[in-house]
């Protein structure tokens, strides 16, 4: 299956880094009400302890939390953001129908050959069982285990995540109760109240940005790509049943259409309708007719 990059998650990153840069050096001359930009403003938004803080904070609850394989797999979660499979529900549904019609012309174990050069592991363990003659509640059993396992694995990886973007601003504000609270002590030195404040508002800027920026994003787009996956499985489940109990093709085909959402189904030329909605506004005219006659 051939990985693309996914333009929205690279643009959707350059364009909130590049924004912030330009909200932190963009600043407006009062005398002149004209705008300036002013590249030494990041100077201010850089303090080493307050990252020390925040993004060693995070990280070592994080490593508290979490086992080492959960650090390993952040380079594979990040390559499922950018370089993310292409999961293609037609691709899915016209695969199934072909095999439908194959296994009602020449029987299900024809099927075997196919199976052989599926790509995708879960619909060929389907066939493959199928072929075997596995009893059908057995075969219905073992895919929706298999579903359920692929939902509550990606759930967990998730979940990490969804701490890193809670421990964020937790610590962004530890960071600023740090820098509040030397800044009390001295106090009496009026001049270096502004610049203390700063500094202690930085921390929490960190957090805000790491929950905000990184983790959190990194997290809905897991789920993302979990429901584009899952979609998928759910149609070759119920498909390779379907062709188990000798289904019509055509009724195959129609049953896994509906499973899509509606903005999906298009492809197949299927209206959000439904087919009985159909039914009664194409009688209405001949309706209308007959009583004109």
């Amino acid at each position: 299956m051939k990985r693309k990059l996914d333009f929205m998650s690279v643009l959707g990153l350059v364009l909130g880094v590049g924004l912030m840069f330009i909200g932190i050096v963009l600043t407006k001359d009062l005398e002149t009400q004209a705008y300036i930009i002013t590249v030494v403003n990041l100077l201010s938004f850089y303090d080493p302890t307050s990252i020390a803080i925040v993004l060693g904070g995070t990280l070592a609850c994080l490593m508290i939390m979490f086992p080492a394989s959960q650090f390993r797999k952040i380079p594979a979660h990040l390559k499922i953001i950018f370089l993310p499979n292409r999961y293609d529900p037609k691709r899915y549904i016209d695969r199934l129908v072909e095999c439908a019609k194959k296994a009602r012309v020449s029987g299900l174990l024809a099927l075997e050959e196919d199976a052989n050069q599926m790509e995708n592991a879960f619909m060929k363990s389907s066939i493959m069982m199928v072929v075997d003659s596995v009893d059908p509640e057995k075969v219905k059993s073992q895919m929706e285990s298999w579903l359920d396992n692929l939902d509550e694995r990606h759930a967990q990886e998730r979940v990490f995540y969804d701490k890193g973007a809670s421990l964020g601003p937790a610590f962004g504000m530890i960071g600023t109760l740090i820098g509040l609270i030397n800044m009390l002590k001295s106090l009496q030195d009026v001049e270096s109240v502004g610049p203390n404040m700063a500094v202690a508002l930085v921390t929490t800027f960190y957090g805000s940005l790491l929950a905000n920026m990184i983790f959190a994003p990194i997290s809905n787009k897991l789920r993302v790509r979990h429901e584009e996956e899952y979609l998928c499985m759910r149609i070759i489940c119920e498909g390779v049943q379907a062709i188990q109990a000798g289904e019509n093709p055509k009724l195959i085909e129609d049953r896994l259409i509906h499973i899509l959402p509606s903005y999906q189904q298009k492809q197949f030329g299927v209206s959000a309708e439904s087919g009985e909605d159909k039914g009664r506004k194409a009688k209405a005219p001949r309706e209308k007719k007959n009583k004109g006659k």
